[in-house]
């Protein structure tokens, strides 16, 4: 939980939970499979590799990223609604917090 607003922030460990269970997670983006060793680093998300977002991510929102095969690369920080991230073409799209190859 933070502090500063009292939410929650996922952690690796929860995303990968989360992520197990396709229908009921509403916060994961997928990235292109030729960034994902980079966003696993926690190189942050830009627009331009944005392949799908839920539908119900908002900026400021918690995200789980994941690349293609619905592996679990990092969580972050909605820059940008799903429908901008999937259809802008410059700009981080998610503000990665940590990845799993930090």
């Amino acid at each position: 939980m933070r502090p500063t607003d009292g939410l929650f922030s996922l952690s690796l460990v929860g995303a990968k939970r989360l992520a197990g269970h396709p229908g009921k997670a509403k916060c994961i983006a997928i990235v292109k499979s030729s960034v994902a060793e980079f966003v696993a680093a926690g190189g942050d998300v830009f627009a331009v590799h944005m392949l799908y977002a839920d539908e119900d991510i908002r900026a400021k929102d918690e995200v789980i990223v994941v690349d293609e095969n619905n592996n679990v690369l990092a969580v972050g920080r909605a820059m940008l609604s799903s429908e901008e991230m999937t259809s802008f073409k410059r700009g981080v799209a998610v503000k990665v917090r940590r990845g799993i190859r930090e």
